[in-house]
């Protein structure tokens, strides 16, 4: 989340490729600069690349920056840093205006500057890109978008969860088509509040409970299960190793919508389920981005 900014700042801004590499730096930024020093910005372009931009209330120590950019992302990042004396509120309207809205079945997702172009037959998801990570425009919240327009055609899930909800965008799209509870998780501090805020800013605050929590581990999934849909936007890896305790929370025949995967990766997370007893309906790909559609048969 932002802080506010003076109209004349210091910046320094780069460019990362990778989402895991981007969420690393800005985490190592936000914890090693107070808050009255500097505010750190992050959103997703319209390419993939994320942009990130660190504005100062004073000039910068470059060195220093440098250095903990190249901890997060390595050497030949840190050096792409660029440094300069900008504008805030020119900035901020720069980094909008690739971010045009994402419709994903009878979803849109858009920033606060695009609510006019809403049309009124779409369900709205507003996020602001600069809040955290998670605006709709890479390819795995999009895929979760049309697997869950389409589970939602077919059914009326009672008992939902989003796993690593990020900014809540998967949670927010649930609530706002079943007008029923959905629990949220992310193991990220910083994530939970901002998918509350925007859950609230969505006007579906009472409906999802976003929880701080790693793996199945919090008593709030225990309370909530078993659930009969699982909207699961993470990595490969953790989705792997979460499979016999997500299987243990599902209803029978519950849809599980699982992403964040490369496609080598699909095979093996496909493995993963299936030997926890569940089937893939469906498999789509959105730039390069693998989503899943699973269905519990135990």
């Amino acid at each position: 989340m932002t802080n506010a900014i003076s109209p004349a700042t210091s910046c320094a801004a780069f460019a990362i490729g990778a989402e895991q590499i981007a969420r690393r730096v800005v985490d190592l930024l936000t914890e090693s600069l107070e808050d009255s020093e500097a505010a750190v910005t992050a959103f997703e372009r319209s390419d993939g690349c994320w942009s990130i931009a660190v504005h100062f209330a004073d000039p910068p120590d470059e060195k220093r920056i440098r250095a903990l950019v190249a901890l997060a992302a390595g050497d030949e990042i840190a050096r792409t840093v660029v440094f300069d004396s900008v504008a805030a509120r020119d900035w901020v309207e720069a980094s909008l205006e690739g971010l045009a809205p994402v419709p994903a079945g009878r979803f849109i997702v858009h920033g606060r500057h695009d609510r006019a172009r809403v049309p009124p037959n779409k369900l709205s998801i507003e996020i602001e890109a600069a809040l955290a990570f998670g605006t709709g425009h890479h390819g795995t919240t999009r895929g979760c978008l049309l697997l869950l327009d389409q589970v939602l055609r077919a059914r009326m899930p009672r008992r939902v969860l989003d796993l690593g909800a990020g900014t809540g965008v998967l949670a927010i799209a649930a609530a706002k088509a079943l007008r029923r509870n959905v629990l949220a998780s992310d193991i990220d501090p910083r994530s939970t509040s901002v998918a509350r805020e925007n859950a609230v800013s969505n006007g579906v605050g009472n409906l999802v409970e976003a929880i701080c929590a790693t793996g199945f581990s919090a008593p709030s999934f225990r309370m909530r299960a078993p659930f009969d849909l699982v909207l699961a936007n993470i990595l490969a890896n953790p989705l792997r190793q979460m499979a016999p305790a997500m299987a243990r929370h599902l209803a029978p025949e519950a849809m599980v919508i699982l992403s964040g995967l490369l496609p080598q990766q699909t095979r093996g997370v496909i493995a993963a389920y299936r030997a926890q007893g569940l089937v893939l309906i469906q498999q789509i790909r959105i730039d390069g981005w693998c989503s899943l559609l699973m269905q519990n048969r135990r």
